[in-house]
């Protein structure tokens, strides 16, 4: 009788086919008849955290101005359809769009800061500081200055095309060979300070009215919008993000170089060219409509990364949670203090830049 001897390996396979693989986080598995998908457990507190954090500024918000209300009040305006009317006009008409215009803004800056960010693999890859937010800026006051077009659509208009011409400068000024990220955001910081001069030399040789006009669009304000404007940039802004969607999968990958990336089945230069159009979209979508809100790109993609502990920017659900945490209570603040929260976002901001420069310095030194 011949016995055959089982290989050590054998049992191996066998445990290994049905031990759950360790991926050293707790994770959720999701699972439809189509579609499967793993949620890191820390993501979904993570997300929890951020909308509490979201619906309690945002109800603070609605309680701020010159008619004031207690949050009993706005709450029951929002369920009750029989609450006072004069208190539901308040709401609905006046402050609900700023809040969730807010959570707009601030998800799309986020969204465009974690694209830039991954594709220059470095943290100081904003659009506020490579240039682009500044393009964006710029067509925006041709268009209204120059041009004399103030509606929304004009604005977006000239918000993109500044931005995308700004990001074809940049990139062709700093490619040589290969593409530094350092040299990409010193090219950056130059063309941004460029366009700023030229923006400023619009202004002052136009008259005091325009030059007004201009500057109160240019601190960041989301006072006078409304309905009118939030329809449209959120069918934008759904269209855009979606788009965004797979660029969580392929971006980290790109992270890992070029060469790595083609091994994968992932062309670099068409991802990093699609990457490009959807970030500039999503800047150039806020710049029309609340002017620059400086540096929440810049740190949205920073704090979601630390709390999520992850590699990479690139978390799509919490990072533009993230973002609209950050602006609508930087708004609310702003109301608080009757600043716009371009304002805001620009104090905090650069004080987060600086402990950020350091923070690299110290790293490398």
């Amino acid at each position: 009788m011949i016995v055959a001897k089982r290989h050590p390996l054998d049992d191996t396979r066998v445990l290994a086919e049905h031990a759950p693989v360790d991926f050293g986080r707790r994770l959720i598995r999701l699972e439809t008849n189509r579609l499967g998908t793993l949620v890191a457990v820390r993501s979904v507190v993570v997300g929890i955290l951020l909308l509490l954090v979201i619906v309690t500024a945002g109800l603070f918000s609605l309680t701020i101005g010159t008619y004031r209300l207690d949050v009993a009040s706005v709450l029951r305006a929002i369920v009750d359809p029989a609450s006072d009317p004069h208190i539901r006009h308040v709401v609905f008409e006046w402050r609900l769009p700023r809040v969730l215009f807010a959570v707009l803004c601030g998800a799309a800056l986020a969204l465009a800061g974690g694209i830039f960010q991954s594709l220059t693999r470095n943290p100081l890859g904003s659009p506020d500081i490579i240039g682009f937010g500044i393009g964006a800026e710029f067509g925006v006051t041709v268009t209204m200055i120059v041009f004399g077009l103030n509606t929304y659509a004009f604005k977006a208009a000239g918000a993109l095309v500044g931005g995308l011409l700004t990001a074809l400068v940049v990139f062709v000024l700093a490619s040589k060979n290969t593409m530094s990220s350092f040299r990409l955001i010193v090219v950056g910081i130059g063309v941004s300070a460029g366009l700023g001069a030229l923006t400023s030399w619009i202004l002052i040789s136009v008259s005091v009215e325009k030059a007004m006009m201009a500057a109160t669009w240019g601190a960041g304000s989301l006072a006078s919008l409304g309905f009118d404007q939030l329809v449209p940039a959120s069918v934008v802004f759904v269209i855009v993000a979606l788009a965004a969607v797979p660029l969580h999968r392929t971006l980290p990958v790109l992270e890992m170089g070029d060469d790595a990336a083609t091994a994968l089945g992932i062309r670099p230069v068409r991802v990093r060219l699609r990457a490009m159009i959807l970030a500039v979209a999503l800047v150039a979508l806020v710049t029309a409509a609340a002017g620059p809100i400086s540096f929440i790109a810049l740190a949205a993609p920073q704090i979601a990364q630390r709390l999520l502990r992850s590699n990479t920017p690139m978390g799509i659900a919490p990072l533009a949670l993230t973002g609209a945490a950050l602006v609508v209570v930087s708004d609310a603040v702003g109301q608080l203090v009757a600043v716009p929260v371009g304002v805001v976002t620009l104090s905090v901001g650069g004080l987060y830049l600086a402990w950020l420069l350091a923070a690299q310095y110290a790293r490398r030194a």
